[in-house]
């Protein structure tokens, strides 16, 4: 039994570390960040994740921002079973640019926190999580589906940063009609 609770504290020290050392982007602001977005790159290590690598496309979604400072995000993304909508309700937390969501797909609260943004064309965002073990995800949004390269090469040095190995980065190619033409665009 102590051993448990001694694994229980030891795995909230790190999770409240990685969160401490996860900083939001100084003085967010919810409404310059509401609009479309592209999800243009992203890194994940996921062992589940690796035969998914090559069907990724880029995913596209609008965030709408709410009078309580929550936020809903309507995502489409093209999987090999077509374009699929997804609903998700971002909860603020405490701290401006810091949010939370409840994952249905794995029954659990995450962590998501805008690290840089200059709103008009890029958005740099790490999500993080811990299910029998510590997950992390560094997304890349853009206005457009295209970024300058200098912008990508900040996304790659902070996914490096974060400890994601080269062959866990992506920058996915565009997807086809996702979403269909006239929902979203």
């Amino acid at each position: 039994m102590r051993t448990t609770a001694v694994s229980v504290a030891m795995v909230m020290a790190c999770v409240m570390m990685v969160q401490a050392s996860v900083k939001p982007q100084k003085d967010f602001n919810v409404q310059k960040f509401a609009g479309k977005w592209y999800r243009v790159g992203f890194a994940y290590d996921s062992p589940g994740f690796v035969p998914l690598r090559d069907k990724i496309k880029i995913s596209m979604g609008v965030i709408t921002p709410l009078p309580n400072g929550n936020v809903n995000l309507t995502m489409w993304e093209a999987l090999p079973v077509g374009c699929v909508t997804q609903f998700y309700k971002y909860d603020k937390a405490s701290v401006p640019g810091q949010f939370t969501y409840f994952s249905t797909r794995h029954n659990m609260v995450k962590d998501i926190t805008v690290v840089d943004t200059n709103y008009s064309e890029y958005a740099l965002v790490i999500k993080h999580k811990v299910f029998n073990r510590e997950y992390t995800q560094v997304a890349l949004y853009g206005r457009s589906q295209r970024l300058r390269t200098d912008v990508v090469q900040k996304f790659k040095a902070l996914s490096l940063s974060r400890g994601f190995p080269r062959e866990s980065i992506l920058t996915p190619p565009p997807a086809d009609n996702c979403p269909p033409s006239g929902s979203g665009r």
